[in-house]
């Protein structure tokens, strides 16, 4: 998606929105390493990869022209931000440890997943998010091209772009601990065992064993909870029950005020049952999961294994809506 401002007078536009009372003090830009980077420190240098790479076969120009075109990019981000302004870039490694504040706009500066990371970190701050190579990233969250910032981030400074509100998924351990979650979470075992857990939701209750339960967000209603009911409906239909799939596809909007949930492959014995399966988790009737596995519990969002809570016995997660939204700039 690209800017929907026309294109002349967008330089004046900018300028003066530079000049009017900014809402943020700090300007806090959020990086993910290159290929080449990551390739340095595979091989200690640049050289020492090209040689690698091309004596296996595979041309390496493309990696260096990648780096380039990003870090383009970064400097055009940071030649954008006004003066007076504090300015901060981070990697997405240091997400967890950093301390934003609550006049930051954060600026991502990669694909879709960063924004995805990014979120999950943050109080409300908004996020402007940048693409820096279109030909590459789809960027259905990331809608401002490389040239962009030159015009679009005086504009957020003064509040002149359009916002987008995303709701996120909240576990929280009866201790405290919590996970957010932009796109899903998923509750099971670290391995390919089964989880073993107790499921309670609205006055109903049963023992599971299970491979884990997916709980999907609007914007995460696509990705993985979408393979659910794809894997739903193509069985139902071998098994000569034809099932409708959900309406639109089981896509909700970005905003939606509930979750879904699904259990994966459920496991119908002696000792556990099969019924809660699937179904929504608004606010006022969150999930409430036990844990029954010794170790190897765990509780991860967005595809991020390294960033879990411990999920063992002992244990009990509340699974609801985020008190607060993501917030995400977009053309207006």
């Amino acid at each position: 998606m690209s800017a929907t401002f026309p294109t002349a007078g967008i330089r004046g536009r900018a300028a003066r929105a530079s000049a009017r009372k900014s809402l943020f003090e700090r300007v806090v830009v959020v990086t993910r390493a290159t290929e080449l980077e990551q390739l340095v420190a595979r091989f200690n240098t640049a050289l020492q990869a090209r040689f690698y790479l091309e004596h296996a076969g595979q041309d390496f120009d493309p990696i260096e022209r990648a780096h380039a075109q990003y870090h383009a990019v970064l400097d055009r981000v940071r030649r954008a931000v006004p003066r007076g302004l504090k300015f901060q870039a981070i990697g997405r490694e240091f997400l967890p440890q950093y301390s934003f504040d609550a006049a930051d706009l954060v600026v991502t500066v990669g694909p879709d997943g960063l924004v995805v990371n990014t979120a999950k970190y943050l109080a409300g701050q908004p996020i402007l998010p940048v693409n820096p190579d279109p030909a590459t990233i789809e960027g259905v969250l990331v809608p401002f091209e490389p040239e962009d910032p030159d015009w679009v981030i005086g504009m957020a400074i003064a509040g002149d772009v359009a916002v987008r509100e995303v709701s996120m998924a909240e576990a929280r351990l009866q201790d405290g601990q919590r996970l957010l979650a932009f796109n899903d979470l998923f509750i099971g075992a670290r391995s390919h065992v089964s989880a073993r857990y107790r499921l309670e939701q609205d006055g109903r209750a049963e023992e599971h064993s299970s491979s884990g339960i997916i709980v999907s967000t609007g914007a995460g209603s696509t990705g993985w909870m979408r393979s659910v009911h794809a894997g739903a409906v193509g069985v139902a239909s071998a098994m000569g029950r034809p099932v409708a799939p959900p309406p639109n596809g089981g896509r909700l909007p970005w905003d939606a005020d509930h979750l879904l949930f699904a259990v994966r492959e459920p496991w119908p014995s002696k000792a556990t049952e099969a019924g809660m399966v699937y179904g929504e988790v608004p606010g006022d009737r969150p999930l409430t999961v036990e844990s029954h596995m010794a170790d190897n519990g765990v509780i991860f969002s967005d595809g991020m294994e390294a960033d879990y809570l411990p999920f063992n016995t002992g244990a009990t997660a509340t699974i609801a809506p985020a008190a607060h939204k993501a917030t995400l700039l977009f053309p207006g």
